[in-house]
């Protein structure tokens, strides 16, 4: 079986700068101290925009997919920082008028390689149930950690300044129909993997006033000499270990992580630019990162007239890390002279 990206991850994202509006700051000014109690703000906020944001992402994937949303069996749904139950899977569902007998799941609190986790999850499932059809929504609004500054807590800017909102969807099956469904990538192997040595350098705990990072900088050293390792372990099965034989979909956490990733594996400055132009341009959304960089890539890819949506290239890799640190790795692959291409 074949397990892969449909059609609908072309139009599925979504970002709004304005979920933390300075209205709402003026009514509620413990938003802006630094430390000051003002979760519940916070959590009404998410629960109010969360699915909003995630529901206009996956309207798009919806439509762009072409079959019908009935036709939807599961939805995996994910979200850093909510906490509140029913979540917004249940809105969503609501919000979309989806089957109450759609299977759903919930990820909350994963951080930006969560990514990754949602497209093995999806992964796992289409192999385990034949026929499914799963919507994946990243819906991030990064209010939930905003707060003023503080000169003993430097790194609470550093996420100021990178971090950004958004939402992007995609649906996910095995064995697309022929003539209706369009794969573009095929998930072929998903792993996850706790980087060794690197206890503490990205934490996030939800308090009271709000959801609080640590972000220590020895982040990018820790990530650029774990890679190979990781990247080792998941092609070795494929015969692959030229890296810039690959297309790259990179979460990009910040410039320092891409720059020190490409000099520790050797990789020719293009290979990463995806992943340069989503952080140029939306900064660091968490989990939805990933499905921003597989979208430019494929819209360039289309622009040039090359062979794949992977850049003409056949194998490629989507990388994700985050709290732990952990690392998601899936190994990617495009058919050659795709029909995709065509229709993308």
């Amino acid at each position: 079986m074949e397990y892969r990206l449909q059609k609908g991850e072309r139009s599925m994202i979504k970002k709004r700068h304005l979920c933390l509006t300075e209205e709402i700051m003026k009514v509620n000014p413990n938003v802006c101290a630094y430390s000051a109690p003002s979760l519940n703000v916070r959590q009404d906020l998410m629960d109010a925009e969360v699915p909003k944001l995630g529901h206009e992402a996956a309207i798009k994937a919806i439509e762009e997919w072409g079959r019908p949303k009935t036709d939807i069996t599961h939805l995996i749904f994910c979200n850093s920082g909510g906490a509140s139950m029913p979540g917004a899977d249940y809105e969503l569902v609501k919000l979309l008028g989806l089957s109450p007998s759609t299977n759903r799941f919930m990820l909350y609190q994963v951080g930006c390689y969560a990514g990754g986790t949602v497209l093995r999850l999806a992964k796992d499932i289409a192999e385990n149930n034949r026929g499914t059809r799963i919507l994946v929504v990243c819906s991030e609004i990064t209010g939930i950690g905003f707060r003023g500054p503080s000169e003993t807590h430097l790194e609470n800017l550093v996420g100021h300044a990178i971090f950004g909102d958004g939402a992007a969807s995609v649906i996910v099956g095995a064995d697309p129909l022929d003539m209706v469904e369009c794969a573009l990538f095929e998930l072929v192997k998903g792993s996850q993997k706790l980087l060794h040595g690197t206890e503490g350098d990205i934490e996030g705990h939800l308090r009271e006033d709000g959801l609080v990072f640590s972000l220590q900088p020895e982040i990018p050293t820790h990530i650029a000499t774990n890679v190979g390792k990781v990247l080792a372990e998941a092609f070795e099965p494929f015969g692959i270990s030229y890296w810039n034989s690959l297309f790259w979909v990179v979460h990009p956490g910040g410039r320092a992580i891409l720059d020190e990733m490409e000099m520790e594996l050797g990789l020719r400055p293009d290979k990463l630019s995806s992943a340069r132009e989503v952080l140029k341009e939306y900064g660091n959304m968490w989990s939805a990162c990933v499905l921003f960089v597989m979208d430019s890539m494929r819209k360039r890819s289309v622009r040039e007239g090359l062979d794949t949506v992977g850049e003409g290239l056949e194998w490629g890799v989507l990388f994700g890390f985050g709290p732990g640190l952990t690392a998601e790795t899936i190994v990617l692959r495009c058919p050659l002279h795709s029909k995709s291409l065509k229709n993308a």
